[in-house]
């Protein structure tokens, strides 16, 4: 009898890497962020990526990042978030007591949604923005409420999503 496979990725490592897969279905062309919900017995709930809400069209909607000149507009605030389409795409009732995997830091937006879905612990890739007035304040909501943040630590082995 052979042994079982010692090589394989942890939950964590899954997790992520469906985030990340996640936000390659957005068409922002700057930033692409994904999240995945996962219940406390490793169960993935819901999942969700930046990108215009339902009705609003890729093509019609300004994508870009500073003020256009004809529309004086920019994607920012049309754009619906990661971790709350995440949290808007569940239809399964409650959220309290699961786990964030997002591959960006939540802005304070997203934070207050978390909170209030019941999220206990958000796992996150990249804090890019560290010490802006939305992540301080992000951070500073999570530690009233107990919300967990942990960043997400890579092991040794590469992990490779092609498409």
């Amino acid at each position: 009898m052979s042994a079982k496979r010692s090589d394989y990725i942890s939950w964590d490592e899954y997790f992520m890497g469906v985030a990340h897969l996640s936000g390659m279905r957005s068409k922002d062309p700057n930033t692409q962020v994904g999240a995945c919900i996962v219940s406390p017995d490793n169960k993935i709930l819901s999942m969700g990526y930046n990108g215009f809400p339902k009705g609003c069209s890729d093509d019609e909607f300004p994508w870009e990042r500073e003020n256009d000149n004809d529309r004086n507009l920019t994607k920012y605030p049309f754009v619906t978030h990661s971790e709350l389409n995440a949290i808007l795409n569940y239809r399964g009732g409650s959220l309290e007591g699961t786990k964030l995997y997002v591959s960006l830091f939540p802005c304070n937006e997203c934070a207050k949604a978390i909170i209030q879905a019941g999220i206990r612990t958000v796992v996150y890739d990249s804090d890019k923005y560290a010490g802006t007035p939305s992540n301080r304040a992000a951070k500073r909501m999570f530690d009233a409420a107990g919300v967990n943040y942990v960043q997400y630590r890579k092991t040794g082995r590469m992990i490779r999503i092609e498409v």
